[in-house]
C-alpha cells in the first residue's frame, strides 16, 4: 500500500478522534450549543476527518522523503562535519542550561532550550561553512596507516552517469561484479531527461524511459558501489551531453556512456570515459586463425552460398560455404577475424573430414 495512502487512513483517524475530543471544549465556549450535541459531535468528527486525510502527508511523509533526498544529495564530508557540529554546539548549550534555569521563570524554563537550539545551529554553520576544521581533527586522530587507506580511496575518481547507460541496463549486472570502484553520480538533469522520456507519448520511447528509471532503482537498492544523485548544474550549458561533461570536470570525474557520439566528444575535451560497449568487445571470446569451433548456422549470409552463426556473447560468424548447413550445428575453422565499430565478425569455413 501507498505510504501516502497509509498516512491520510491514520491522519483521518487521529484528527477525527482530536476534533470529537474538541467538541467539550466548543461547548465551554458555547454553551447554547448544547442543545445540537450530537450534531456538534458529528460535525467535528467529519471536519477533522477530512483535515486530517488531506494534510497528513504534508506533515509525516513528504517531508520524510525531502529530508531523505537531501541528506542522499548532500556530500559525505558536509554531512560529517554538520553532525560534528551539532554536537559540539549541543555541547556549549548544555553548558549554559545549568545557570540559565536558575532565572526567575518563564525564562528559567525557556533560555535553556531556545540557548541549545542556537548553539546547535551555530555549530552546524561553522562547520559547514569551515569544512577545513575537519581536517584539522583527522590530522589528530587519524593514524599514517588509515590516512595511506584515504589517499588510496581519494585517487578512485568519481563516475558520471548518462542517459544511454542507465537505459541500456548492462551497467547493473557490471557494478554486481566489483569491476567498477569509485562513487557513481546521477546528475539530476539526467534524472530529469529519464523522467521526461518516461513520460512521453510514443510507447517505445516511454518503455525506455521507465526501464531506465527502473534499473537506476536497482543500482540504488543493490548495487555494491554507491549511487548518489546530486543536483549540481552547470547554468551556461544546455544540451545534457555538454553538461555531463563539463560537470565531470568540475568534479574531476569520469564519464559512463554507451553513446558512441559523446565518447568522442568527451575524449576530445579530455575527459575520461567508460563505454559498457568497449568493454563488452573487450570479454568477448577471442579465437584466432586457424582455430576449430562448432557453430549453428541460423540463417543465409549476404553473400552466394554464406551462412550465419553467432556465439554464446554474440559475435557474429559468417560461414563461407555455409549455406548447405543452415538450420544444423557443424565444426568450423577460423579464416580472419574482423574489429569493427560495431564489433567484432568472424569468418570462418566448414572443416573438411
Amino acid at each position: 500500500m501507498n505510504a501516502d495512502l497509509i498516512a491520510r487512513i491514520v491522519g483521518l483517524a487521529i484528527f477525527a478522534l482530536g476534533g470529537l475530543a474538541a467538541t467539550d471544549q466548543l461547548l465551554n465556549w458555547f454553551p447554547v450549543l448544547d442543545a445540537y450535541l450530537i450534531w456538534v459531535r458529528i460535525i467535528s468528527g467529519v471536519l477533522g476527518a477530512v483535515l486530517g486525510f488531506i494534510v497528513a502527508p504534508w506533515i509525516s511523509t513528504r517531508p520524510f522523503r525531502r529530508l531523505r533526498r537531501i541528506i542522499q544529495q548532500t556530500p559525505p564530508q558536509m554531512l560529517l562535519s554538520a553532525i560534528m557540529g551539532l554536537f559540539v554546539g549541543l555541547a556549549f548549550g548544555a553548558l549554559t542550561a545549568y545557570p540559565l534555569s536558575q532565572l526567575p521563570a518563564p525564562l528559567g524554563q525557556l533560555l535553556p532550550f531556545v540557548v541549545a537550539a542556537l548553539f546547535g545551529y551555530l555549530g552546524i554553520l561553522v562547520s559547514t561553512a569551515r569544512m577545513d576544521l575537519l581536517q584539522l581533527v583527522r590530522d589528530r586522530f587519524v593514524t599514517e596507516e588509515e590516512e595511506c587507506e584515504e589517499e588510496r580511496g581519494a585517487l578512485v575518481k568519481p563516475i558520471l552517469l548518462d542517459t544511454s547507460v542507465i537505459i541500456d541496463g548492462r551497467i547493473a549486472d557490471v557494478c554486481s561484479t566489483g569491476f567498477i570502484q569509485g562513487e557513481l553520480i546521477v546528475p539530476l538533469f539526467v534524472l530529469n531527461e529519464l523522467q521526461h522520456i518516461a513520460d512521453s507519448a510514443d510507447s517505445l520511447r516511454r518503455n525506455r524511459g521507465r526501464r531506465g528509471l527502473e534499473i537506476l532503482r536497482h543500482l540504488q537498492d543493490e548495487s555494491p558501489v554507491p549511487v548518489r544523485i546530486t543536483d549540481e548544474n552547470v547554468e551556461a550549458v544546455k544540451e545534457v551531453d555538454d553538461k555531463l561533461i563539463t560537470l565531470a570536470k568540475m568534479l574531476d570525474g569520469s564519464v559512463l556512456t554507451n553513446d558512441y557520439n559523446l565518447n568522442r566528444v568527451a575524449e576530445l575535451q579530455g575527459v575520461p570515459v567508460l563505454n559498457v560497449n568497449e568493454l563488452a568487445n573487450a570479454v568477448k571470446t577471442v579465437l584466432l586463425p586457424g582455430e576449430i569451433f562448432s557453430i549453428h548456422v541460423l540463417q543465409e549470409g549476404k553473400e552466394i552460398d554464406q551462412g550465419v552463426g553467432y556465439l554464446d556473447d554474440g559475435t557474429m560468424v559468417v560461414v563461407e560455404g555455409g549455406r548447405d548447413y543452415i538450420g544444423r550445428t557443424t565444426s568450423v575453422i577460423v579464416n580472419k577475424v574482423l574489429q569493427t565499430a560495431a564489433g567484432r565478425m568472424i569468418f570462418a569455413r566448414p572443416e573438411l573430414n
